[in-house]
């Protein structure tokens, strides 16, 4: 499993989408997907279908929700299984975003077990 915040983010998913083993999830919160234009030629085939969990605060002013959105989108359209959320909070996490991501990891390692 790989998870950032913000910058950290963008490296869990820039790392974890071109890595070469098979990875539990991804865990990308109030970021967006680095380098995009060269995801498609780079992604290596053992996280084709990782699980990606995303969320972003509706009021973020470092990184603007409409950039975290595109991402999804962009890995929705790429074929990656994403969930995707947004909260009524700026650039940080909340306690609703903590119970949702506690839900997903117990999805995700549930399936993984």
């Amino acid at each position: 499993m790989l998870a950032g915040f913000s910058q950290g983010g963008a490296v869990a998913l820039y790392a974890g989408l071109r890595h070469p083993k098979r990875l539990a999830g991804i865990l990308a919160l109030s970021t967006r997907v680095p380098l995009a234009d060269t995801l498609a030629a780079e992604a290596h085939a053992a996280n084709r279908n990782v699980p990606i969990f995303m969320a972003h605060g509706r009021d973020d002013s470092v990184i603007p929700y409409v950039i975290g959105e595109g991402s999804g989108d962009l890995l929705r359209a790429e074929g990656y299984p994403i969930v995707w959320h947004g909260y009524l909070a700026e650039h940080t996490v909340c306690m609703e975003e903590l119970r949702d991501i506690e839900t997903w990891l117990h999805e995700v390692f549930a399936v993984a077990a």
